[in-house]
C-alpha cells in the first residue's frame, strides 16, 4: 500500500494496478461542510488532471480531478448518500472513486506524505 497526494489536495492510496482516489482532509478543511459529491461514471476511461467528479460544500464547489489516467472501477456510493463523509473521514470512508492505472509511471509525478505536507503548509 502506497499513499500519493497531487497538488489538487486528491490523494490516491496505490494498491497493486489500480487506487482509490479522496480529497485530502487540507481540502475537505478549506470546503467547510460538503453537501453534495458528483461522481465518475463506473466504466468511464479518463486522462490524468481531467474532471472526474465535483465536491459542493457551504461555502464553495470544487472539481476534483483524475490524479492518473484510468479506468473507473467503483464509486463510493455510501458517499452519494452521506457527502458529509468526506468531512469527517476523508482518508477512509469518504473515498470517492477507484481507478485501474492506465499508466503506473505517471505515479512518479505525485507528491509523497512528507512532500504534501510541505506542500500543504506553504
Amino acid at each position: 500500500m502506497t499513499i500519493k497526494y497531487t497538488p489538487d489536495h486528491e490523494w490516491l492510496n496505490i494498491e497493486g494496478g489500480s487506487a482509490t482516489v479522496g480529497i485530502t482532509h487540507h481540502a475537505q478543511d478549506a470546503l467547510g461542510d460538503v453537501v453534495f459529491v458528483d461522481l465518475p461514471e463506473v466504466g468511464a476511461t479518463l486522462a490524468a488532471k481531467a474532471i472526474a467528479g465535483v465536491v459542493e460544500s457551504v461555502k464553495a464547489a470544487a472539481d476534483v480531478y483524475m490524479p492518473v489516467s484510468g479506468e473507473i472501477t467503483e464509486v463510493n456510493e455510501a458517499l452519494r448518500a452521506d457527502p458529509s463523509l468526506a468531512n469527517s473521514d476523508p482518508l477512509g470512508a469518504g473515498w470517492f472513486f477507484k481507478v485501474k492505472l492506465a499508466n503506473p509511471a505517471e505515479l512518479d509525478a505525485l507528491m509523497d506524505e512528507t512532500s504534501y505536507t510541505s506542500y500543504s503548509a506553504a
